[in-house]
């Protein structure tokens, strides 16, 4: 094949990518950046730097004029050129099109773990099964990951995983929990006793929390009581 024609097969293939792919891409960046949280940003972001370093070359080769593709690189590199950017598209593009799908499809199972949803394990399950159907249940499990579970709550007393009160307790053994977060926890974890809904391991840190100091509060009122002073020695 002649370096021309092969240059023209490039640049048709470049053309379709631009035409179809450049498009859906930009409309998912645009999502993405409205509704994923802040955790998952770092690890979109460099999906997203490989694609638009190909949408880049793309745009580049179908603009340019046939007659500057003659001239852009010596004959003998044109084939050499054309076949690193066809293995580009075709290994690189799709690569990062399945990284970026599995990032937006667990996105749910994210969102539940950030809000301590109590529910979180079924969520992932969904988006798992999800993946069987073809991604119909994926909306779901994006809404379910975002409603507050307010039967899960009437039945067990609470709407926040286990591992939620565990991380308080342990903030809380050790000091460092305000008293009102700490009086907020004993009461939760008082709400579901009384459900019978506690496992093993919540009944010992409740038992534990009975002993438990809050934090030492903030000196705020101490600190400005001397400057204010200070202010009114000065003015006198």
């Amino acid at each position: 094949m002649r370096s021309g024609d092969a240059l023209n097969t490039a640049a048709d293939y470049l053309a379709n990518f631009v035409i179809f792919l450049v498009p859906v891409v930009g409309v998912v960046v645009f999502w993405l950046v409205h509704i994923v949280p802040e955790i998952m940003r770092p690890a979109i972001r460099k999906v997203l730097q490989s694609f638009t370093a190909a949408a880049a070359l793309a745009v580049a080769g179908v603009a340019l004029p046939p007659s500057a593709h003659a001239s852009f690189l010596p004959p003998e590199m044109m084939d050499s050129a054309a076949m690193g950017l066809a293995w580009f598209v075709i290994i690189i593009v799709p690569i990062g099109g399945i990284v970026l799908f599995w990032l937006v499809h667990v996105l749910p199972e994210k969102i539940a773990h950030k809000r301590h949803h109590p529910q979180r394990d079924a969520i992932h399950t969904l988006c798992l099964l999800s993946l069987v159907f073809g991604g119909l249940l994926w909306p779901i499990a994006w809404l379910w990951a975002y409603t507050k579970p307010v039967i899960y709550r009437h039945a067990y007393g609470t709407e926040k995983h286990e591992d939620y009160y565990q991380e308080l307790g342990e903030k809380a053994l050790a000091g460092e929990l305000p008293e009102h977060e700490l009086a907020h926890l004993r009461e939760e974890l008082d709400a579901m006793a009384a459900k019978g809904t506690l496992t093993a391991d919540l009944k010992l840190l409740r038992e534990n929390l009975a002993s438990a100091t809050p934090a030492p509060a903030a000196p705020v009122a101490a600190d400005a009581a001397p400057a204010g002073s200070g202010a009114k020695a000065g003015g006198a």
